[in-house]
Parts: C-alpha cells; structure tokens; sequence
C-alpha cells in the first residue's frame, strides 16, 4: 500500500456524491412540479470504503497508482424507480445533461448477470472545484427499481459474508428470488396507470386537508374564531364519513371565508 493521505484522496469523490446528489433530487423536485409525476422515487450516495477499494484493486490488479481509472465506482449514486420504463427515461435526462460527461453505460436489465442482478451502471465523468483547481473524478450511477434494489442489497450482504464464494443452494435460490423480482416489476408495470392514478388521488386528499388545516387556523388569526370552530366541527364529520367531495366543497367554503376575512382586515 502506498502512503498516500486517504482523506484527502477521496474529498473530491465525497464532495461529487453531495453534489450529484442535491442535483438529482432537485431534478426529481422539478419533474415532479412539471409533470405532477416523477421517475425518481429517491436518491441516495456513498463513497466507497478504504477496505473496499484496496479488496478491488487487489481483485482487479489495478495497481495503487491508477486507481482513480481502474476503480470505476469510488463515487457512488444510487437512483431509485417505481417501474422498469422509468428507468430508462432516467437515463436519457442524464445523457442529456451538460455539467457531467458519460463515459459509458452496462446494461444489467437487458442483459442481467447469471446470477440474477439487474440494473442499470451509468459511468460518468464528473467535474469538482476543489481547493487547488478542478478535478474531474469518476461516478458510478446505478438506476434500479425498488424490488431490483431490495435483491442487490440481500446479494451484496451475502457475498460480503461468503467472501464471494457463494454455497451452490444459496446461488440458487438467489437466482430464483431474483427471477421472482422481475416477474413483480412486470406485474407493477402492466397496472402502471392503476397505481399511479391511485398515488396522484392519496397525494390531492392529502394536499387538500392540509390546505384546509391550514385556512382554518388563518381564520383564527382574522379573529374569525365562530367561523373557524364551526368549519372545523364541520371537517371533523366529513372526515370521519370518509367523504372526498364534501371535503373539496368545504375547502371551497373556507377559502371563501378567508378571502372576505382578508378583504375585511385590509379595509
């Protein structure tokens, strides 16, 4: 091992996860305010261990000295998705994207490993403004759906504990979980619009009582205190029947209320 100072080594990698990251979710913000839906369900990172570079250097003969060529992954950023679709549109955005340069790509959904992995690597080439001037450092983008995920993780865990050398029934039996995976994100995917009109309607509920909450603690501060009790007794019951509509038309109701609250304060 050469002595190199390890934290001053990997900033510029940890300093490209916090980036990427904020870019990604920030992306997702936006999508989300555009097109009332996103591909991006979250998004995490990690910059990977000392211990974990050294073993893969060993594993790929990489020597000491190139590591930041031979070890595509020291910057980590995990992008995950409700469908398959999703997926790849996530891709494009990002080959489209001008502040990082694609390297290239490894397609494991179209071509999943033997053992069952999917997902899909993006490698790209990212700039960082460190201290003493920029510094282009490798990423790592792997672009997963949550059930494709949920079996990385499983797999990752066993391999760490087998060192890699997996007994034959457990490999098995992992290759059937992960057939089982994507027999789910097909399924997921033929009721797609199902499930998202079912997530925009829980979203609209939840966004519309929270506006009501909200106009009726306003009324309070309009010292429309009768106003406010008698709306709020009036929620109570529609929420308890369960009952959408009246809940939209009371809404309609308080916002009236408020406005004549506001027009009246301002007179």
């Amino acid at each position: 091992m050469d002595g190199r100072d390890w934290n001053l080594f990997l900033q510029p990698y940890e300093q490209a996860v916090e980036e990427l990251k904020v870019k990604f979710k920030t992306l997702r913000s936006e999508l989300k305010s555009r097109e009332a839906y996103t591909p991006i369900e979250f998004v995490t990172g990690r910059v990977k261990r000392i211990s974990s570079i050294l073993e893969k250097s060993k594993r790929l003969n990489v020597p000491m000295e190139n590591i930041e060529t031979g070890i595509e992954d020291i910057a980590g950023i995990r992008i995950m998705c409700q469908f398959v679709d999703d997926i790849h549109r996530v891709a494009a955005i990002i080959r489209s994207r001008k502040d990082l340069s694609l390297v290239y790509e490894k397609d494991y959904i179209t071509n999943f490993k033997d053992s069952g992995y999917r997902s899909f690597h993006m490698i790209v080439e990212y700039p960082v403004q460190t201290a003493i001037g920029l510094k282009n450092v490798l990423a790592e983008v792997q672009i997963r759906t949550l059930a494709m995920n949920f079996w990385a993780t499983i797999e990752h865990s066993l391999n760490y504990k087998f060192k890699e050398s997996l007994p034959d029934e457990v490999r098995a039996r992992l290759k059937t979980a992960a057939e089982a995976a994507a027999v789910l994100d097909t399924e997921m995917s033929s009721i797609r619009k199902e499930i998202l009109d079912a997530q925009r309607d829980f979203e609209e509920k939840s966004n519309m009582v929270s506006s009501v909450l909200s106009d009726i603690q306003e009324l309070y501060f309009f010292h429309r205190v009768r106003e406010a009790v008698q709306f709020q007794l009036k929620f109570n019951e529609l929420w308890e029947q369960e009952d959408a509509w009246g809940i939209r038309a009371l809404a309609d109701d308080i916002r009236a209320a408020l406005h004549r609250a506001k027009k009246s304060g301002s007179s």
